[in-house]
């Protein structure tokens, strides 16, 4: 039973962390994500399909060797441009952002030999064509697409960043998507011919996670003042379809339910294609493996011994391909693969109409598997034997990867089985050691916890029965000891380590023998001071003489003790507090360790008495209940005060033990209770001439035992004449 109920805590506990943890989706989370998601692509990738109308003209590395180093002179650009042109290719974009003039210009020839020569080089070079002028006239031509690099710098205008020949237009449907669109503050664009002379501008960033893995593209880009940049896959697209305007639709629009919170963008239509989009614009690639057949070597373009049909009606992406270019990107499946590649297979994903997607609904599906999990492996481990547990539990989490990887592999969603199947993992394996840990703990703790004080049957009953065995206890009446050491700090500042630890263990000794001889139960050791109790476990109808008697006996046995290590150790003097009252008492701590002992208000009062001893100069101090009850048995008390204690709102007596049927007290000590008495009350009521009376009463002065009493009145009474309260605290 305590087995179930400790298990069904730990299971409410674990949903509550996993709450707590779905909530925050912590950086381990996603990046646990991501290796699942990763995994589910290399095991189940998209199959690449020659016959979709994409292809990569590759600037391979032999066609560097061909035609030379890259890049190449922009006349060879518009050969290449004109003849992908003829082939009947449907639109032609460049992974390419011709920012700088044509390092093959004549003046940027002539810009390498001295000044005095250049005039007769330039007249020399005169009949080599501007290459420049020739790729501007011929993208001027053909459905051409160039790249642009967006940047997070601010531009010069950084309110107003728009391309400075913008080719595509834009129409918005629901919320303005530029708050959830990746933002950029400036664009580097090609020179203003290229710029001009093109069909479309497409950019080329990428936006790889935090282990520069590309998962997921963006589609259209955000500038400053409210303009848009597509990609370069989107644009090579429209131009493709002859296409004018990409349209974006957000939160809000007609048709989309969002009941009225700005969630984000839901798709963007280019041309013919309404492509669904994450909130932020992009899609979440389903990448295929890296191919050849994508591709078509640049020089065979040049030569003329591509196939037509390779060309015709298709969107043909021109970019490179060799290593030394340094376009290379990650992802899922490829640890490096040209970025032309991927621009590509954006554009066979919106073609192929993939409809890869993380869902909204995921993560609250996820977090309700787990809690079922939670709950499920809750009653396994309290049912089952640890192996059975992890041998089912191992089973079932299998179960729930599999059940993910069919829903990606069928229906193109991605529901995250680490989150539930880890984390419920974690708490069976939690669950399981526990309980093994239990089996074999539970007999080894039940005899140590219990050994001590109760009989070897009793042991053996509750080791039968752990269950019986269990925090807690019950209210009853107590009398609670105190003793402690007067300025032990001093007493140990001329004691080495050695010396310390023998002197407290013989003065411990001492003071625990008579505490057991009189039937009290210690409760605990606190350096120099030890703290008892009477009436548990055994019940004790007399405790609170018994708690006075061993103070009394303490006493003398602390007289033994000085005379028996005079010279050894310093003179020793103590000071005990004694207090009655209902208590809670029974085995009290945690449930990896715990002891039997006793708490409650009185318990605390206990210990004020003991540390006010000091204050009134007496050596115990006991409360009016001891007092009352003892008194009945014989034992003498003086009432020395009713005021507080530190700790204690309200007001106590307080009394001191001066003897019992076995100690008689002085009889100097017993003419003083009267006057004595008097002064107390006085003083409570605020009567100044009659507590100066009782002052003055000689019985009082010859009571050594009351002395420090006495001096406690006469300061009161002394400052009473400036003002001050005759009930002040004794602290």
């Amino acid at each position: 039973m305590k087995r179930a109920l400790s298990l069904t805590v730990a299971t409410l506990l674990a949903i509550v962390a996993g709450a707590f943890v779905r909530s925050t989706d912590p950086a381990v989370l996603g990046a646990l994500r991501t290796i699942v998601f990763d995994e589910f692509q290399v095991l189940h990738p998209r199959p690449f399909d020659p016959e979709l109308p994409v292809r990569i003209v590759a600037i391979d590395e032999a066609s560097l060797d061909r035609i030379g180093q890259w890049p190449w002179p922009r006349a060879r650009l518009a050969e290449l441009t004109q003849r992908l042109a003829e082939m009947g290719a449907a639109s032609i974009a460049f992974d390419v952002i011709f920012a700088e003039p044509d390092r093959m210009s004549r003046a940027e020839i002539a810009a390498l030999v001295p000044e005095g020569r250049r005039e007769a080089l330039l007249g020399a070079l005169e009949q080599i064509p501007d290459g420049d002028a020739l790729l501007a006239e011929m993208l001027a031509l053909t459905p051409s697409v160039v790249g642009v690099v967006l940047g997070a710098g601010v531009g010069e205008n950084d309110e107003e960043a728009a391309l400075s020949f913008p080719k595509a237009g834009f129409a918005f449907a629901g919320d303005d998507p530029g708050e959830f669109l990746p933002g950029f503050r400036s664009a580097q664009e090609p020179l203003p011919a290229f710029a001009e002379a093109v069909a479309g501008l497409g950019a080329l960033n990428w936006l790889p996670g935090r282990d520069q893995v590309v998962r997921s593209v963006p589609l259209v880009y955000h500038l400053p003042g409210g303009h848009f940049v597509p990609s370069l896959a989107v644009e090579a697209l429209r131009v493709a379809q002859g296409a004018s305007t990409l349209v974006i639709r957000s939160s809000n629009a007609s048709g989309q339910s969002a009941m009225g919170e700005r969630t984000g963008v839901n798709a963007v239509r280019v041309g013919a294609f309404d492509v669904a989009t994450t909130a932020e614009g992009a899609i979440l690639m389903h990448f295929a493996p890296a191919t050849d057949r994508r591709q078509i070597p640049a020089w065979q373009v040049f030569d003329g011994s591509v196939d037509p049909d390779e060309v015709a009606g298709r969107v043909i992406l021109v970019g490179a391909v060799a290593a030394g270019l340094h376009d290379l990107q990650a992802t899922p499946l490829d640890p490096a693969i040209p970025g032309v590649d991927i621009h590509a297979q954006v554009i066979e994903h919106i073609l192929t109409g993939t409809a890869l997607e993380r869902p909204d609904w995921a993560p609250g599906l996820e977090f309700v598997a787990f809690a079922a999990l939670c709950l499920f492996f809750g009653i396994v481990a309290a049912v089952f034997s640890p192996l059975s547990s992890a041998l089912l539990g191992a089973t079932t989490i299998a179960v729930v990867f599999a059940g993910a990887y069919a829903v990606f592999v069928r229906h193109g969603l991605f529901v995250d089985p680490t989150f539930p199947g880890l984390g419920s993992a974690a708490f069976l394996f939690v669950a399981t050691s526990w309980v093994a840990m239990r089996e074999r703990a539970d007999r080894r703790w039940v005899r140590h916890a219990f050994g001590r004080y109760v009989s070897g049957d009793l042991v053996a009953e509750i080791e039968s029965d752990p269950d019986r065995l269990v925090l807690g206890g019950e209210l009853r009446p107590m009398t609670i000891l105190f003793c402690d050491i007067r300025s032990f700090t001093t007493r140990a500042e001329g004691m080495n380590a050695q010396e310390l630890t023998s002197y407290v263990n013989a003065f411990l000794t001492a003071m625990t023998d008579v505490i057991i001889r009189n039937g009290g139960t210690i409760d605990k050791y606190m350096g120099d001071a030890i703290m008892a109790f009477w009436n548990a476990p055994l019940d004790d109808p007399r405790h609170a003489a018994n708690a006075s008697e061993t103070a009394l006996q303490m006493l003398e046995a602390l007289k033994a003790f000085n005379a028996a290590n005079a010279g050894r150790y310093p003179e020793t003097a103590i000071g005990i507090g004694i207090n009655t009252g209902v208590c809670c008492v029974g085995n009290l701590g945690s449930e990896q360790r715990f002891d039997y002992s006793v708490i409650g208000d009185d318990v605390n009062v206990g210990a004020r008495l003991e540390t006010s001893t000091k204050a009134y100069g007496v050596r115990v101090l006991v409360g009016g209940e001891t007092a009352r009850s003892a008194s009945a048995e014989g034992y003498v008390f003086a009432h020395v005060d009713s005021g507080r204690v530190k700790g204690k709102a309200e007001d106590i007596d307080m009394f001191v033990l001066l003897g019992g049927p076995n100690h008689p007290a002085a009889p100097r000590t017993l003419e003083a209770l009267a006057p004595l008495e008097r002064l107390v009350t006085a003083c409570a009521a605020g009567e100044l001439d009659e507590a100066r009376r009782a002052l003055g009463d000689p019985a009082l002065a010859g009571a050594d035992e009351l002395a420090g009493v006495v001096r406690v009145y006469e300061e009161r009474l002394s400052g009473a004449e400036s003002g001050g309260d005759t009930k002040a605290a004794a602290e």
